[in-house]
């Protein structure tokens, strides 16, 4: 697998965080750099580990279903790109608020939004791919972004929240019929 395509990946993947850091950057009060910093590695941290938990279990039943691996890899990419798009249409923010640099809270948050993660890392095992680059890219990129998001939800708010789980959701499904492309011609 290229580079561009893990990078695709891994921008895709943390449009869940992106998104999650952009509103925790509207409720921070006196936002901090060290703020910014704490919700990112925690997202960046999380969003690395997930792929390769997926990635270790799909290599126990990889030799089990290398004929049909790339139907997988294309089923689980669609899927969780749907989902996004799907909880980016219809989830509705919630009335209560959570401090998002609450310990707690960020644990539970930086699960949440790498959960899709898992199912990636599981693909990338059925393709028979080293884990140890996109792994690194997915966490920079998603430290990088949730560091970002912070101070874009600090200064302009939720106009970019929802946006942005749809296009990381379209660029998942999109790798996804790429890679079924490539394994049928």
């Amino acid at each position: 697998m290229d580079i561009i395509t893990i990078l695709f990946i891994a921008v895709g993947l943390s449009m869940d965080a992106f998104a999650v850091s952009i509103t925790s950057g509207l409720t921070i009060k006196n936002l901090k750099v060290n703020n910014a910093l704490k919700i990112a590695i925690f997202f960046g941290s999380f969003q690395a580990i997930m792929p390769l938990i997926g990635w270790l279990a799909g290599l126990s039943v990889r030799s089990f279903i290398s004929g049909v691996d790339h139907w997988i890899a294309f089923g689980l990419l669609s899927f969780v790109g749907c989902k996004m798009i799907y909880e980016s249409i219809t989830t509705k923010p919630t009335a209560k608020e959570n401090n998002p640099l609450n310990m707690y809270v960020l644990l539970v948050l930086s699960v949440a939004t790498s959960i899709d993660a898992l199912a990636v890392g599981l693909s990338l095992s059925f393709l028979n791919i080293s884990i140890v680059t996109p792994v690194v890219i997915i966490g920079v990129v998603t430290f990088l972004l949730s560091f970002l998001g912070v101070f874009i939800g600090d200064r302009f708010g939720h106009f970019f929240e929802k946006k942005m789980e749809i296009v990381g959701g379209l660029i998942l499904i999109g790798i996804g019929i790429k890679i079924l492309i490539e394994h049928l011609v």
